[in-house]
């Protein structure tokens, strides 16, 4: 089987695409700053390095001395408002870091996976597919784009995976995401406002990892966008998560992005065409309703 590196590995994509790939015997080797979060630690097939992958030679040292067969560079900067007020810190890790890993990979693997974001679109179109032409709004998608760039140019076989607003069951130390906020918000009594006028493809972080996973057993090339199959505002994910969870919807305010001043610009209709990744990996993510059913947040 398959020896994996995950960076990022102590995120929310990160930790479920550990569990996965250990469940199916894969040789996992985890990265990330800081004590590792993961559960996994008793695998005799887990290894964990506690690494800061654009901190000098760290990661080159552990891609020499493992050689894993495929590097998954999930580590980035992904607050877009903190991404748009930290313009150096942004670039520096989710450009020179992407460069750095790349460049290191490209010495001791066989296949690299990278980890981008819809947020590359303008989000005028809306269900964006693999060919579609980016035209990031924010810094952040400005520089996923710059690294998805860099990633094309590579010598060794590469995957671009594009995701959208992922969510899941609340990890170790993980942000909160869309539904964890509004079920504790909604549970605490809190009125929440939600906005109407922006239309995603939310997606479960269980079939995000199972996509990667099909990506890496096929040894798949190329752009793939895996996300969620239905299309909702986060309005109508507020309302299905505050229905689902018996809490009051009457909490919830539904407006425009207008209400809200924020640093970042986003797009205003994403969304992510899975025909793709349907046809060539026989991925298959379950709807927003069966997806709630799984959570235990």
């Amino acid at each position: 089987m398959k020896k994996v590196l995950i960076t990022g590995a102590n995120g929310l994509l990160g930790q479920y695409l550990v569990k996965l790939l250990l469940e199916k015997n894969y040789v996992v080797i985890a990265t990330g700053k800081g004590d590792q979060r993961l559960s996994q630690n008793e695998s005799p097939l887990f290894t964990y390095y506690d690494i800061d992958v654009i901190e000098g030679f760290s990661l080159h040292e552990v891609l020499k001395h493992e050689t894993p067969d495929v590097v998954v560079h999930a580590a980035a900067m992904t607050q877009i408002d903190d991404c748009e007020l930290q313009p150096e810190q942004c670039e520096r890790v989710n450009v020179q870091g992407t460069a750095q890993v790349l460049l290191d990979a490209e010495a001791f693997c066989k296949h690299f996976i990278y980890i981008s974001t819809d947020f590359v679109f303008d989000g005028v179109k809306g269900n964006y597919n693999e060919t579609d032409d980016c035209n990031p709004v924010s810094f952040y998608g400005f520089t996923k784009l710059q690294s998805e760039s860099m990633v094309e140019m590579s010598e060794m076989p590469w995957t671009i995976v594009r995701t959208c607003l992922v969510y899941g069951n609340v990890v170790g130390g993980t942000r909160s995401n869309i539904v964890s906020w509004v079920k504790n918000s909604l549970t605490e009594g809190n009125k929440i406002k939600v906005v109407s006028d922006q239309v995603r493809t939310p997606t479960f972080v269980e079939d995000l990892a199972c996509g990667i996973e099909l990506i890496i057993n096929k040894t798949a090339e190329g752009f793939y966008h895996l996300a969620g199959k239905d299309i909702l505002t986060p309005y109508e994910m507020a309302i299905a998560t505050a229905e689902h969870f018996g809490l009051n919807k009457d909490l919830i305010e539904k407006v425009d992005a207008s209400v809200f001043t924020q640093p970042a610009k986003r797009p205003p209709k994403t969304g992510l065409d899975i025909t793709k990744a349907r046809t060539e990996l026989g991925y298959e993510p379950m709807g927003f309703s069966e997806a709630l059913n799984k959570l235990k947040i």
